[in-house]
């Protein structure tokens, strides 16, 4: 049995937009921790210093569009189509391209084309393709999904789940080093997330769709018909976002 309380949650939670990467429509329903680096703030500081920069996996240029001093080539891409106008609007001001990918393909970019990459939660970063395109002695800049992130959430909705194999900072550090990179930076961060109310979790599982992969609102109906019983005797869920922020350089 479900009570009309949650029966309107799950439909405001379905029925709010989702384009872009911002995160505004959760305020007063759901707050996570900063990691404590400011990936924005260091994005502006090297951005200021750069001369041609790429922003891999824009979503909707929402870190991009704050950069106060952008460079003299700055360009954009973006994989998923819903995005891309979003991006284009909010990039405008700061004079971005925005170029339109296909996930996995290779960057359609000349090598060494620019002396900065910077990228927020990439979906998945091609180690060989970011040093091709980078200037050597250019900088890759990234904050990045960590291992088991909000795990709890994954698991309120699909039950116990294996340990992570993916997404772990040393995998990365691999990777780069294989692709010829220099990592100068590694730092780890464990973020508490809370939820008020069970809007708020269908709205993230829409938008952040690793979390619990082919969600579907009817499908996991019971499950989030326990959770949403479990806020309103408990008081807000509570689960943890991972993220870590590496730095590499291509040798000069």
């Amino acid at each position: 049995m479900t009570d009309g309380r949650f029966d309107d949650l799950i439909a405001e939670g379905a029925a709010a937009p989702v384009d872009g990467w911002g995160f505004d429509w959760l305020a007063g329903r759901a707050t996570e921790e900063r990691p404590p680096w400011g990936y924005a703030r260091l994005v502006a500081a090297r951005m200021a210093a750069a001369d041609a920069a790429l922003d891999v996996d824009t979503g909707g240029g929402e870190v991009l569009a704050e950069v106060p001093s952008p460079p003299r080539v700055l360009v954009a891409t973006e994989g998923w189509p819903p995005n891309v106008p979003v991006a284009a609007r909010a990039l405008r001001r700061v004079g971005a391209t925005v170029v339109a990918v296909t996930p996995d393909a290779p960057l359609p970019f000349a090598d060494a084309s620019f002396d900065l990459v910077v990228s927020r939660h990439p979906v998945r970063t091609d180690w060989s393709e970011t040093a091709r395109v980078l200037r050597p002695g250019g900088t890759f800049l990234s904050q990045q999904i960590g291992p088991g992130t909000v795990r709890e959430l994954s698991e309120a909705i699909l039950g116990p789940l294996p340990p992570p194999a993916s997404r772990h900072p040393e995998q990365a550090v691999t990777a780069a080093t294989a692709a010829g990179l220099t990592v100068v930076d590694l730092r780890e961060a464990t973020l508490r997330t809370v939820f008020h109310d069970i809007a708020a979790v269908v709205w993230f599982l829409r938008k952040v769709v690793w979390t619990v992969p082919d969600f579907d609102v009817d499908r996991h109906r019971p499950a989030l018909a326990r959770l949403h019983r479990r806020i309103e005797v408990e008081g807000p869920f509570v689960t943890h976002a991972r993220r870590f922020l590496i730095e590499a350089t291509r040798p000069a």
